[in-house]
């Protein structure tokens, strides 16, 4: 049988090298990608670590001080409009009109889109409707609550559906529920082909969602894979304690420390700690160090790394912790 080679992937986004600088500080240090048509591909760091620069840079809001990238074949410093007509993007706030209403802020883009009469209108009620907004249309924007601004900020992104979608943290501040409805509209998106690169400070979001995952820190891409890919780098058999008591959790990290010879990592709601023993029989020695402090364990397990160990490990901070600092 004749083999052919096979055919080189399609690549909605394509970045050597991009730098860029703010006076002394290199928010964005040589970082490349390669995101493919179609695909979900998350970009996970640290508070600080450039995700906002990178977005801003490969969106055409930026110009790149050094390396060069392309969008939909379209080079981003010699073809920014070309760019531009075939993106959108949502920041991390919401540009939207707090004194009209949900359809009047739709009505009022899609105009500016070109949308002549009452196909205006008809685009506008098509995305009420597709992010289940149709009852609070007449509501001015300042009426709705945090879940309902973030999906029309998002519906208002694609009055005109985009090839490629930049989405800047878009969960930030939103209740589970809210979030889970935005990843449902964002899996919707990628099924009808919109490659979307977001970034997110919520590991499971990143989990969830991305097809692909590249974790950047200090402006530098330190890892990239799948979910999996990642957490098989940092390996298997970490120590999942769960402490009954919250008042002894700083005791239980300390004691874990001493034992395991590296701090633990603290779960985002703060009940759990998890750590990489050296073998199973140090887990054990561990376990009977807690109990012989005083400290009762709920509930204990070896198991795989979570994406947040994962994030730990590769940049030494926690998510919860990188979600308090500046974002560049």
């Amino acid at each position: 049988m004749k083999h052919t080679p096979e055919q080189p992937v399609a690549l909605a986004i394509s970045a050597r090298g991009l730098v860029k600088t703010f006076g002394e500080l290199r928010a964005v240090d040589g970082i490349d990608l390669a995101v493919p048509r179609g695909m979900i591909f998350g970009i996970l760091g640290p508070n600080g670590a450039g995700k906002t620069t990178l977005l801003r840079m490969l969106a055409t809001l930026l110009r790149p001080d050094a390396g060069d990238a392309q969008v939909n074949g379209h080079d981003v410093i010699g073809a920014p409009h070309e760019v531009r007509r075939s993106i959108a993007m949502t920041g991390q706030f919401a540009s939207l009109d707090e004194d009209l209403t949900g359809r009047e802020n739709l009505m009022l883009l899609a105009k500016l889109w070109g949308f002549r009469g009452g196909a205006a209108r008809v685009r506008a009620d098509e995305l009420l409707h597709a992010f289940e907004l149709s009852d609070s249309a007449t509501k001015q924007v300042k009426d709705y609550s945090g879940g309902m601004r973030r999906k029309l900020d998002v519906a208002a992104s694609l009055v005109v559906t985009p090839d490629v979608l930049f989405l800047d943290e878009p969960t930030t501040g939103l209740d589970p529920n809210a979030r889970k409805s935005v990843w449902a509209m964002i899996r919707e998106l990628a099924d009808a082909g919109v490659t979307i690169l977001l970034t997110t400070q919520y590991l499971e979001e990143a989990d969830q969602l991305a097809a692909r995952i590249a974790v950047i820190d200090h402006g530098k891409k330190i890892a990239e894979g799948t979910s999996r890919e990642l957490k098989a780098k940092v390996g298997s058999g970490f120590l999942h304690v769960t402490i009954a008591d919250a008042a002894q959790i700083e005791a239980a990290a300390g004691v874990l420390a001493r034992v395991v010879g590296a701090p633990p990592q603290r779960s985002a709601e703060g009940a759990e700690l998890s750590v990489k023993p050296r073998s199973p029989a140090h887990a054990n020695e561990a376990l009977v160090a807690l109990t012989q402090a005083g400290i009762e364990v709920e509930g204990f397990a070896m198991a795989a790394p979570s994406l947040d160990e994962v994030f730990f490990a590769l940049t030494g901070k926690g998510a919860a912790a990188s979600a308090a600092g500046a974002k560049p």
